[in-house]
Parts: C-alpha cells; structure tokens; sequence
C-alpha cells in the first residue's frame, strides 16, 4: 500500500506469518471425517429407504451437504497451501472463505427442504421400521462423534474447518434426535415421532447456516478482523516516538488465521532528517505483532509537509 508517492517516502512491511494456512494444519483430519461422512451416508440412505424414516432421510440429506461441504473445506484448504504466483499475491488462500459461503448455502438449502417435507408429513405420518432407525442412527452418532473428536482443534483457527465441525456437530445432535424418535416408535408406535425429530433437524441447521455465512461474509467485505480494534491500534500507532498521526488504517483478512494491516504513518520531520524512519518502522511492527497479532503489516512513513500532496484519506 502506497507506492508510487514522488516524495520517496520509507515503507515497511512486518512477515511474521508461518507458511501455511491455520486450516493446512487440519487437512488429515478433514480427509478421514469425510470418509467416515460418506460411509455413514450411504448406511442412512439405504436405511431410510427400507425404515420409511423422514428423519433417517432428512439426516442423511444433512450428511449428504456435510460430504460436499466437507470435501469442498478439504479441496479448499489444499489448494491455499499453493504458493503466490503471477497476479495472485496471496496465492489461494482466500478460496477457503469462499468453500464455507458454498457450505452455509448448502447447509440452509437442506434445512428448508427438510422442514418443508416435515410439514408435507404431519398429516399423514407413514409406517416406520424403528429396529433399522435405531441401528443406523447408532452408527452415524459414533462416527459424527469421532469426527468431532477430530477436527476439535482446528476450529478456532480455520473457517472452513470451522463450518465442517459445525456440520458434524448438527449431524451428531440429528443422530440423537433420530435415536430418540425411533425409541418413542418402537416402545408406543407413535410414528408423528419421526417427522417431529426431522422438524429438529431442520431447525438446528438454519441458525449453524447462517452464523457461517455471516462470518465469511464479513471477510469477502472486508471487515476488520473482530480481534482487531482499531481505536486500539490508532492509539498504539500514535504512541511510537516521532509518530504524530495516522491515516489510510485499514485491517482486513485474507483467509482464517491472517490478518493483514495497511496505514499512512506521519512522522516528525526531525526524526526522518535524523534517519529515525526505520526505527520508527520497527517501532510499529514489534508493536502491532506483540498487542493485535496481526503478523503481516504495510506502513507508508510520511513527513509532516507531506500533507498538501495527498489525495482524500479515510480516517
């Protein structure tokens, strides 16, 4: 950020980032929750199909959005460890955030049509096999439970990894409800049971849908990063000596776990005659790194006549 000013102004850039994505740490464990994703659904189809059960089908719809979310989080994160080449700059980072839209369209596309199905239901509850229901809706809240096991850890860091746990998640409590719908069949032979676990379902996956999407809305926006306060970071900036203002602040992310930073920095005319520039560039490096771990910063050092010459800033 700002080149190409003809007073040759000092620019300075902290890389403190490690190679890699907060999500290339996970691709392993993303790789064995999909094929524990992909065997279970297929056990859900089939048993849906013999059992008659909406909520069998409606969480094997679920685990069928969850494969293609979690293959596209695994596709994601595979393709953001590619280096930056060309006119890509930060490589294919940002494509993580862009596999976890997909996922939160999926995720609600499934809901509605799962809740919709639900209402279609409630006036004519079929017959349901509740031993098949019972069965494969055990062995689908063993694997969603290994998978929650699995990607624990990366979550905090990763979008992608994030909405794929969140979906395993969703499908963990759906196999719960479908195991309690199925005991409530088989013990009173009450089968609206059934449509009522599946209306569950649905309403568990809308609001996981749309808090995903929100969050990697705000970063195809642009959005200063929620751990990154700006008032803050003006204020640090404007405690570094020789430092007498700040413009041009803007933070945003490029993918989950980098943050990046960009700021016109005015400087004392007597520190930049006196060759304090660099030190002033240090100054604000150590400083952002150390309080807003935000590794990756671009300042552009300006002196106090410099003003006259800028084109309009945002503050």
């Amino acid at each position: 950020m700002g080149a190409g000013h003809a007073h040759g102004h000092a620019h300075g850039h902290a890389h403190g980032h490690a190679h890699g994505t907060a999500a290339g740490a996970s691709r392993g464990r993303l790789a064995v929750v999909l094929g524990l994703t992909l065997a279970v659904l297929v056990a859900e189809v089939v048993g849906a199909l013999v059992s008659g059960s909406l909520a069998l089908l409606a969480d094997a719809g679920h685990m069928a959005t969850d494969a293609l979310g979690v293959g596209l989080a695994l596709g994601a994160v595979t393709l953001a460890q590619r280096p930056a080449r060309g006119r890509r700059t930060f490589g294919w980072q940002r494509v993580e955030i862009l596999a976890a839209v997909a996922n939160g369209l999926l995720l609600a596309a499934v809901a509605v049509v799962v809740l919709v199905e639900a209402v279609r239901r409630i006036a004519d509850p079929p017959e349901i096999t509740s031993g098949v229901v019972l069965a494969v809706a055990a062995l689908g809240l063993a694997a969603n439970l290994t998978g929650l096991a699995l990607l624990h850890r990366g979550r905090r860091g990763s979008l992608a990894v994030r909405g794929a746990h969140l979906e395993v998640l969703g499908d963990a409590l759906g196999s719960v409800a479908v195991l309690v719908a199925a005991g409530v069949v088989a013990l009173t032979g009450w089968t609206p049971a059934d449509t009522i676990a599946a209306l569950l379902i649905g309403c568990l996956v809308l609001p996981r849908a749309w808090a995903l999407l929100r969050e990697s809305l705000d970063v195809l926006l642009e959005a200063a990063p929620r751990d990154v306060d700006l008032d803050r970071v003006r204020a640090h900036v404007l405690g570094v000596a020789g430092v007498i203002g700040v413009h041009d602040l803007h933070a945003w992310t490029i993918t989950s776990g980098l943050p990046v930073l960009s700021a016109h920095v005015v400087v004392t005319d007597e520190a930049l005659a006196a060759g304090h520039g660099g030190r002033v560039l240090d100054a604000l490096g150590t400083c952002l790194g150390d309080h807003f771990d935000v590794a990756h910063c671009t300042f552009q050092i300006e002196a106090e006549t410099h003003a006259g010459h800028e084109a309009p800033v945002h503050d």
